[in-house]
């Protein structure tokens, strides 16, 4: 019998050296400090291309998503609604290209992308090209609750929507002169026509309208965050308008499990935002996690590797938010800048825009 313990013993104890990660990826109840990490988008984003009033309007706007995922985890809450709550207020900012703010394809219409997923089942939703749903990150966690299915997409997408009694709306809710404006300039660039303004929008300005920003500040656009909640669960949620002047139905990371959006407990909780196409072909969020969960890397390092090393090495631009559900927090960027925010229970949030900034 003691011999028979003892060989039990042995045999757990070479299972977690052979995987380092196992203790601490089995989260216990209650003993956790509950964390959140977000971003607003990377790209172009200089002190000497922003006005003051601009720059306060992005950190107002960080900081009220970054303080809702707060409350909602303060309070007991699970990481996927801390998610969610976050999202849908920088869906509904205009600044942000997300929802109310989201970029104009090349068609004039507003095609939106979201993913979510949850940690502690690896449970996953996404919706693309979603142009009557108020909010895509809800849509995209009642594909993941309330459907056999991870990915919807277009009319289908709504409709799915529309079943599940989620606010829809019009497109030109949408719509705003900015976004408009820049999907003018860039049609003029590439020589193709400028569709008709959305049915219901209001007459154009008399005149441009000043831009407080460089046009190249979300080249990348796109929101997401990650959470850690007090059980020890971790979520990761994105959602974004895509890029300007899009055609074809173009559709990039974002809503796709693995690489711009990944969760599970036993490794990591990963948003990017960057060249969807290079964090595609990279799996860049899932990457990132295995780096964590098999090699045994520090986040953060796991992090700088597929951002500073591999996404550069293809060319691709960029950066992501990470937390694991031990409570490491990190994001990498290899933009001038990006929209970001942290805050451990019980520590001081932390926001910054540009690349000079913690």
């Amino acid at each position: 019998m003691i011999r028979s313990v003892a060989k039990l013993l042995f045999c757990c104890s070479a299972l977690m050296i052979s995987n380092p990660n196992m203790a601490s990826a089995q989260p216990t109840p209650g003993q956790h400090k509950w964390a959140v990490v977000l971003h607003g988008g990377a790209g172009v984003i200089e002190r000497k291309s922003m006005s003051p009033e601009a720059e306060a309007g992005y950190r107002a706007g960080i900081t009220e998503a970054l303080n809702a995922a707060a409350a909602v985890l303060d309070k007991g809450g699970s990481s996927l609604d801390a998610v969610e709550s976050a999202i849908k207020l920088l869906e509904d900012n205009p600044l942000f290209n997300a929802g109310r703010g989201a970029v104009f394809a090349a068609d004039g219409t507003n095609q939106l992308d979201a993913a979510i997923m949850d940690g502690k089942t690896m449970q996953a939703g996404a919706v693309a090209d979603v142009q009557r749903t108020r909010h895509p990150i809800s849509l995209a966690r009642a594909v993941m609750e309330h459907s056999p299915h991870v990915m919807l997409v277009g009319a289908g997408a709504d409709a799915f929507a529309a079943s599940v009694h989620l606010e829809q709306v019009p497109p030109r809710f949408f719509f705003t002169e900015r976004r408009w404006q820049q999907l003018e300039e860039e049609l003029k660039k590439q020589g193709l026509p400028i569709p008709a303004r959305p049915e219901g929008a209001p007459p154009p300005p008399g005149k441009p309208i000043a831009f407080f920003e460089s046009p190249d500040t979300h080249k990348y656009g796109t929101v997401g965050v990650v959470a850690l909640d007090r059980n020890g669960n971790i979520a990761a949620g994105t959602s974004t308008g895509g890029i300007t002047a899009k055609r074809w139905n173009r559709v990039g990371d974002s809503p796709i499990i693995g690489a711009g959006t990944y969760a599970s407990n036993q490794s990591c909780a990963v948003s990017g935002t960057g060249v969807g196409e290079y964090f595609i072909r990279l799996t860049v969020a899932r990457t990132i996690c295995a780096l964590v969960q098999y090699k045994g890397m520090p986040l953060q390092a796991a992090v700088d590797e597929v951002v500073q090393k591999q996404l550069v090495a293809l060319h691709g631009d960029g950066g992501v938010i990470a937390l694991t559900p031990d409570g490491q927090l990190a994001w990498s960027f290899n933009t001038s800048g990006m929209f970001r925010a942290k805050l451990t229970e019980g520590g001081t949030p932390q926001v910054g825009i540009y690349h000079d900034e913690p």
